[in-house]
Parts: C-alpha cells; structure tokens; sequence
C-alpha cells in the first residue's frame, strides 16, 4: 500500500491531478491493476488516503511549532500557524492539488475534521496566552478557519506557490477579525 501512495504522491507532484491515474499509478509500481483495487475500490479512496496521510504530517508540524513557539502577540500567532500551512502547501503541491481541488466529498470529511480539530486547538492556544478573551466562543476562531481556508484557496489559484499579496491579507483579515475578541487593556 505504501508503494501505491507514494506513487500516487509522485504522479501528483509531476504531471498534476489528471494524471494520477489508478492506471497510471499502476504503471509506476508495477502492480497489476486488478491488484490494485484489493488496496482501493477506486482512485478517490487513493485520494482520501493521501490526505489523511498528508494531514497527520502537517498537524504534527502544527502541534510541534504549538508547543515550542512563544509569539508576542495575536498578530504574531495567527502568521505562525499561517506560515506553517502555507510552508506545507508549497513543499508538498501534491496536497494542494488534493486539498482544494480535487476536494470530492470524502476529502472535504477529511477537511472539515481536520479544521475543527485545529480550529479547536488554535482556540485553547489563543486563550492561554491571553490573546483572546477567555470567554470567547470556539465558533469565533472557527469561523476565521472557514475564511482563511477561503482565501487560503484563492492564493494557491492564483499561484502555484501561493500569492503573497493574498496570504498577506488572510493574517490580516483573521488577526482582525480574531482582534475583536482580544482583552482590553
């Protein structure tokens, strides 16, 4: 199985979305095709396997960078977990390609866990270190997830390594948005 995703990894990677075939998967690994569907029914389940894969990979990177990371500031946090996510997004196209557009119903379960998880996470993050009110609702920060993902999108159609003027203003809008929660000195 582990041949079969990394195949499927490097097809993505070089000849994009529409070439990572089950075929062509099977051709790179030199496992028959009927043998392939004894791993996966079909190529969405190769899908939804590489971004589960890419997802632990990438909230190990948040949860390490969570755990080390001492910014001063709300403006300073929201630009680290954002530098991380878009960090990820360039080193590895093949997860953008799936992420956000090859998105079939069983990614974007995929997706939506995984934001709620962070969402939640970056929640409790933002609490701790007093940035955000301490009863401020879990719903504020998932909704700045659910806006940052939307321009997150828009930056990486833009361009492949995302566009920097729309990352900026993504750390922006949120930080914004978020600031509205923030303690009043």
């Amino acid at each position: 199985m582990q041949a079969i995703l990394e195949a499927a990894e490097t097809l993505l990677r070089e000849q994009g979305y529409e070439a990572a075939t089950l075929k062509a998967i099977s051709e790179r690994t030199g496992i028959p095709l009927a043998s392939m569907y004894h791993y996966f029914a079909d190529r969405n389940h190769v899908d939804v396997e590489l971004v589960r894969r890419h997802a632990e990979r990438l909230d190990s990177r948040i949860a390490d960078a969570l755990e080390h990371a001492a910014p001063g500031s709300l403006s300073q946090a929201v630009g680290g977990i954002v530098d991380i996510l878009v960090g990820y997004c360039r080193e590895f196209p093949d997860f953008v390609e799936l992420w956000y557009f090859g998105r079939s119903p069983a990614i974007g379960e995929v997706a939506k866990a995984f934001d709620a998880e962070l969402a939640e996470r970056f929640w409790r993050y933002l609490i701790d270190r007093n940035f955000l009110d301490a009863d401020t609702s879990q719903l504020a920060v998932e909704l700045a997830f659910e806006a940052g993902s939307r321009l997150f999108d828009v930056a990486f159609r833009r361009s492949a390594g995302g566009d920097e003027s729309t990352i900026a203003e993504l750390k922006r809008l949120v930080t914004a948005y978020l600031g509205t929660y923030a303690p009043q000195d």
